[in-house]
């Protein structure tokens, strides 16, 4: 009976162990995805303070992109509007997070965050 007991500690806490170990995020990269509730279709470049850029093309007025990876540190959104207007926010994100830049109707830009577990 000791000999159970003992064992399906050992088996719980391995159990345990495991799926804890699985839902955190190890440094990974930062995602966006862009949300368009704006006038019209937008394009936008993802720009790291690395140099380099990711660009989501042609995203229709209601619509929203696929998430894109890129390196953290100070990021500058270009969202360029249909009609030529260019929006710019410069952010600072951070490794395990996952970010929405929202395109608001007024073609403003809001940009959240949700921490990755």
């Amino acid at each position: 009976m000791n000999l159970i007991k003992k064992t399906f500690s050992v088996l719980l806490i391995s159990f345990l162990t495991f799926f804890q170990s699985c839902s955190e995020c190890d440094n990974e990269n930062p995602t966006a995805k862009i949300t368009n509730l704006g006038t019209s279709e937008v394009s936008v470049q993802i720009k790291t303070s690395g140099g380099n850029t990711e660009n989501i093309n042609n995203i229709d007025s209601g619509n929203s992109s696929s998430a894109t990876s890129y390196a953290p540190g100070e990021i500058t959104y270009t969202i360029v509007v249909k009609d030529g207007t260019e929006l710019e926010q410069k952010v600072t994100v951070d490794f395990c997070e996952d970010y929405t830049i929202i395109v608001n109707p007024d073609n403003t830009i809001t940009t959240t965050s949700v921490p990755r577990d």
